[in-house]
């Protein structure tokens, strides 16, 4: 096989994109797929070396592991980082990694866990017990002259014991989530040198001295465009479930960010790209056209929503928020935006996520129901259709969000469908400056475009709980309250209940908006072998190797 450099790819990649489908028809023949990483049992022998060409749709913003939620963040620590326990992304079930066994107490107010012997960092140092308390003392209690927040996977955490080679962590209340969070990328472990550093030693520009006990290192950064990820040559501490143990069987994986979706596809197709992420909707049927593989792994955690702002004056009319609900036709954005890997939403979470709740009949979409609605909150339709109400018109803004997929798209025909009972939509363009001002403020964006993944019941918390990210701007003491017991409940049927009661709660008080389930969708050459991702679709590249 012929590569390209990076460089090279770059300058021609707008070319390439133009004749992108023209070249992929005369392609590989190797089949599609969409089920899964690719397997290396089936494809022989794996090879050792080779460096892997990434186009990534971003670039990151922080190498914070608590902050790795954003998708190109949690790209890099997934591959640098190590953590406590591993979790199988299609069981769910956790096993050994960093962590040789641990014991947890009946209340879940206290965790013990062995260390395994013989892991270091990048840097020589051991990822001993001592290290492994510093990073969760990091990560649970936060410090706030660093700019750090408290994790929010970890909650109720007061500290840590070391005692030889085991650590015990304690909590204040039941933390029944707390395993689950140190299987997570928000839990990658770090040296204890890097642990020393700010928010901005955590920024980009200073990712090679970002030192984790992963497979890979990054060797290399241009800020904003590129990293390289090299193999480390020692490694051998792999999660059992692994396809091998001992280093990684690639050289190296070199990063590339690349925006235009034509460009990222135009590249892969034509050969000059390995793997490609964000696969948009509309370019799906090209690259399994052209014989390549495609993947969609679901983020498994609160859907692709927009969350409804109650303390907003309109919004704060449930009647009007019910009335939003039921004029957007959540299946009509599937069916015209995305495909068959995009399922409608069907509730607050994923239906592959725990505890998931259907509430599609509470949701039905019914602009019938929503014009009565409307009518009986005293908003009446305008001379341009807007309502009007003591000369205010029913107009509400959302933020158009960059990290989800087509989200432009999607706000756009849900603006079409709420401007046919009346309310007028705008959509939010502005610098990330701005963007980020507004985004924090109800009076200025209304209706706010997220979602999160993680597979934990905590995630809707995460998600919902004022002192977490807060989608709703919330101020209800009462939802608060649900999602404390969601996080601090030890008994497992009274967590189910309780993210079920959080669940039909949301729903209830017409605060989101469920749109779609979401994936992350990666296209790859067919000669790219045992390429996967962790439980919430970030990429590992530990067992991905090249087949020529």
């Amino acid at each position: 096989m012929t590569r390209r450099t990076p460089r090279a790819l770059i300058t021609t990649a707008a070319a390439v994109a133009a004749t992108a489908l023209l070249a992929a028809c005369g392609g590989s023949d190797a089949g599609a797929s969409s089920d899964g990483a690719a397997s290396a049992e089936a494809a022989g022998d794996a090879r050792t070396g080779g460096e892997l060409l990434y186009l990534e749709y971003q670039p990151y913003t922080t190498l914070y592991p608590p902050q790795s939620g954003f998708y190109p963040n949690g790209a890099l620590i997934a591959n640098i980082t190590d953590r406590l326990v591993y979790q199988d992304p299609e069981t769910l079930e956790f096993s050994p990694w960093v962590a040789s066994a641990w014991e947890v107490n009946e209340d879940a107010t206290s965790y013990t866990f062995t260390i395994r012997e013989g892991v270091t960092f990048s840097d020589g140092t051991p990822l001993d017990a001592e290290a492994v308390a510093a990073n969760i003392d990091a990560y649970g209690l936060g410090d706030a002259a660093k700019g750090f927040p408290v994790s929010e996977q970890i909650n109720n955490y007061v500290g840590s014991q070391v005692d030889g080679e085991q650590v015990t962590f304690t909590f204040s209340a039941p933390s029944p989530g707390f395993l689950q969070a140190t299987s997570a990328n928000g839990a990658g472990l770090l040296s204890p040198e890097t642990l020393e550093g700010d928010a901005d030693f955590f920024a980009p520009g200073n990712a090679t001295e970002v030192i984790g006990s992963g497979p890979f290192v990054i060797a290399e950064e241009t800020v904003g465009t590129e990293i390289l990820l090299e193999a480390r040559e020692d490694y051998d501490w792999a999660p059992q479930e692994s396809e091998h143990q001992g280093r990684a069987y690639l050289d190296g994986v070199r990063l590339v960010v690349t925006p235009e979706d034509s460009v990222r596809v135009g590249a892969l197709t034509s050969g000059q790209a390995d793997v490609i992420r964000y696969v948009q909707a509309y370019d799906e049927e090209q690259v399994e056209a052209a014989g390549l593989q495609l993947f969609a792994p679901q983020t498994q955690g609160v859907n692709n929503s927009l969350s409804l702002r109650p303390s907003n004056e309109i919004l704060s009319d449930i009647d009007v928020r019910r009335a939003i609900v039921a004029g957007v036709d959540a299946q009509e954005v599937v069916d015209t935006v995305f495909t068959e890997n995009y399922p409608a939403a069907t509730g607050v979470l994923s239906s592959t996520a725990l505890g998931y709740v259907d509430l599609s009949d509470d949701l039905a979409y019914d602009p019938e129901a929503a014009a009565e609605l409307l009518d009986g909150a005293g908003w009446e339709p305008g001379d341009d259709g807007i309502r009007v109400k003591d000369g205010q018109r029913l107009e509400l803004v959302v933020n158009e969000a960059a990290p989800q997929p087509l989200s432009r798209d999607t706000l756009t025909l849900i603006s079409q469908q709420l401007a046919e009972i009346g309310v007028d939509l705008q959509i939010l363009a502005a610098d990330s400056g701005t963007y980020a001002e507004a985004i924090l403020d109800a009076d200025q964006v209304q209706a706010y475009h997220s979602m999160v993944g993680r597979t934990d019941l905590d995630v809707i918390k995460s998600q919902f709980h004022s002192a977490n990210r807060d989608a709703l701007l919330s101020q209800d003491a009462e939802l608060d309250a649900l999602l404390d017991a969601v996080a601090s409940t030890a008994d497992e049927e009274e967590r189910l209940a309780a993210t079920e009661e959080a669940q039909r709660y949301l729903v209830e008080q017409a605060y989101v908006v469920p749109l779609f389930e979401e994936p992350q969708v990666y296209g790859a050459q067919p000669y790219v072998q045992g390429f996967g991702w962790d439980s919430i679709a970030r990429p590992v590249f530990y067992d991905t190797w090249l087949e020529n």
